[in-house]
């Protein structure tokens, strides 16, 4: 038997396995987990702390409340303990604000007491070749570390659209690299920033880059007429609701297919009302003032890339009437969102990359995407052959529907099923928990 470093690993330690840490603390807490982490230190998406942007979520849907109110790593008593209680009441604000909800996720990460190995970037998880149901979790320094079971949270892959697929360029940036990106128009007197997409995040990066650089031109590109209002009613935001991930997890193929074209606006290709009036205004404004700061350009597909140097010159078709231009930019952010699990062959992945080792094993649906289970675990292709203990967090949409689509919404259930599921699998009547009593606590 393979020597085993812990019962679990965890691969990632944002919401998603941070949840899973509180489950495991307040529920399972013989379960030795090691989580590893490739950030120096705890963060939720600091790329996209803009100035004045919140959550759009409740924020006692936090990382364990729905399980258990009472528990001390709510939002609430994150609020008590840092003596922020009665100012936030105060502010009278629907949604916090994303500085301080990454406040509170740094907080719980840092009072939590988990495991966690920070600098450790994972390259790959394989099957131990003595011991197939073993998983072995490679890192970057050449260091490897064993265990019966891994839950993988290493966030979803960003979506980068074509013509940008092959541009590798400091001015072409992912938006979860906004503020660093910034730093490359930081010198110039006149730059020119266009956000490409029609989310809340293109939105708020516009309404962002007109506040940033006064003397800029920015411009918004969307395939749409106009920026589109999010679908927020009572009635559609139930695809937030637990009920609606068993409805969405038992549906056909085919259903799921039609389900997400009916949901597309609860989060997709659309932002909330008052930021698109808040841009709206701010437009109007510049043109009383003659100075147009914000251009969008709208019904039109970007047929081309090229970077040169300094400069990114994108090639664009106004998609009703046919007219093409040229428009050159000193940066270009993709507001494109990530891409998906599915079928390889209707361009979605079949596991994130740092699987690729197991992939061969996992079980697929009839239409070639990772089988994955209610219980969020990865079966394997062979029902009698040994196979770790695979888990995905975070990174089921395509199987369990809009609840799992990088909202805080649902993450504590999430993680309470992962971890019950673990300790049935783990601590069943039949079996001790691998590692257990044996694990090593060194570094890796």
């Amino acid at each position: 038997m393979s020597h085993h470093d812990a019962d679990l690993i965890g691969i990632g330690f944002g919401p998603g396995n941070l949840a899973l840490a509180i489950a495991l603390k307040e529920r399972h807490p013989h379960l030795k987990a090691v989580f590893l982490e490739s950030r120096p230190g705890p963060a939720w998406q600091p790329g996209m702390l803009l100035d004045g942007s919140d959550i759009q979520n409740n924020p006692i849907r936090d990382l364990i409340s729905p399980v258990n109110p009472r528990s001390r790593f709510t939002f609430i008593n994150y609020l008590h303990e840092t003596g922020r209680f009665f100012a936030y009441l105060n502010l009278g604000a629907q949604y916090p604000l994303r500085k301080e909800y990454a406040g509170y996720v740094r907080w719980v990460a840092e009072q939590v007491g988990a495991d966690v190995r920070y600098d450790a970037r994972v390259t790959e998880v394989l099957r131990d070749g003595r011991n197939p149901a073993t998983a072995v979790v490679r890192l970057a320094d050449g260091s490897e570390l064993r265990a019966p079971a891994v839950v993988a949270a290493p966030g979803r892959a960003p979506n980068v659209p074509e013509p940008f697929t092959s541009i590798a360029h400091p001015r072409v940036r992912h938006f979860t690299e906004y503020l660093d990106a910034l730093s490359e128009v930081a010198g110039h007197r006149e730059p020119r920033v266009v956000v490409v997409g029609g989310s809340q995040s293109a939105v708020e990066l516009v309404l962002d880059l007109r506040s940033q650089l006064p003397h800029g031109q920015v411009t918004g590109l969307v395939r749409s007429f106009g920026y589109r209002q999010k679908d927020t009613s009572p009635f559609m935001d139930e695809v937030y609701l637990p009920e609606f991930t068993d409805y969405y997890y038992e549906a056909s193929e085919d259903a799921k297919k039609a389900l997400n074209r009916d949901l597309r606006y609860t989060n997709y290709s659309a932002a909330d009302i008052d930021v698109i009036h808040t841009l709206y205004l701010k437009m109007h404004e510049d043109r009383l003032d003659g100075a147009e700061r914000v251009d969008v350009r709208r019904c039109t597909d970007i047929e081309g890339c090229a970077a040169d140097g300094e400069r990114v010159t994108l090639s664009l078709r106004e998609r009703y009437t046919g007219d093409t231009e040229e428009l050159q930019a000193d940066l270009v952010v993709l507001a494109t969102g990530f891409r998906d699990l599915g079928s390889p062959k209707e361009g979605g992945e079949f596991l994130p990359a740092l699987l690729n080792g197991i992939a061969a094993g996992v079980r697929a649906t009839a239409s070639g995407r990772a089988d994955v289970g209610r219980d969020y675990r990865l079966p394997a292709a062979d029902p009698d052959a040994p196979f770790p203990l695979v888990y995905l967090n975070g990174l089921c949409e395509t199987s369990h529907g809009m609840g799992d689509a990088g909202s805080f919404s649902l993450l504590a259930l999430r993680a309470r099923d992962i971890a019950s599921s673990l300790h049935s699998h783990l601590t069943g009547p039949d079996c001790r928990a691998p590692g257990a009593g044996t694990a090593n606590t060194t570094a890796a």
